[in-house]
């Protein structure tokens, strides 16, 4: 059966990037590639990846290492949808931009999965209309030991979690969560 997972960082004070959509706090923190909870041991097990527009545009611009010079195109191997309003073109051919409700796409990400789970990339925004939906089992973060006193938060609802795995890789405090339901 497949998964829909949320993974993502977080500051300690709840925003996965300033105002202004900048992750240089993030990409500051040391991490140990290979340490628990690692990016390599998450994306084996991706089937598909799902994102927003402004998740989107970001990576096109900075890559998905996030430096200003940005990657060499795109990096995902996965089949990847993209949640937009707007006209937007595909960065590759596995590239789909798609727009509704994210429950009128689930036959299309699970088949697109095959064997793997779904990633909901960035935006808690994206991740909590997958929760609402009943379309979230997991959220898997890294929070950094720092603050931002402002900027895009982590998550926009109000869910029940429970914690079931928690580890350090070097700066980061990172805790895996099945997603229960909607607070009562």
């Amino acid at each position: 059966m497949t998964a829909y997972r949320f993974y993502t960082a977080t500051s300690l004070d709840g925003f996965i990037a300033t105002p202004d959509d900048d992750l240089g706090w993030l990409l500051s923190q040391p991490i140990d590639q290979d340490g628990p909870m690692s990016y390599a041991e998450f994306i084996a097990g991706i089937g598909a990846i799902v994102m927003g527009s402004s998740t989107y545009a970001w990576i096109l611009e900075h890559g998905t290492s996030g430096t200003e010079e940005g990657g060499d195109g795109w990096d995902y191997e996965q089949p990847a949808f993209v949640l937009s309003h707007r006209a937007l073109e595909p960065a590759a051919a596995s590239v789909r931009i798609v727009s509704g409700p994210v429950e009128a796409l689930r036959g299309q990400l699970e088949e697109a999965a095959g064997d793997g789970d779904v990633w909901i990339v960035g935006g808690g925004d994206l991740a909590a209309q997958f929760a609402r939906a009943g379309m979230l089992d997991e959220i898997i973060v890294s929070i950094a030991p720092v603050t931002l006193g402002a900027g895009k938060p982590l998550f926009t609802g109000a869910f029940d979690l429970d914690l079931v795995e928690h580890a350090r890789n070097r700066a980061f405090l990172c805790a895996r969560y099945r997603v229960l339901g909607p607070r009562q």
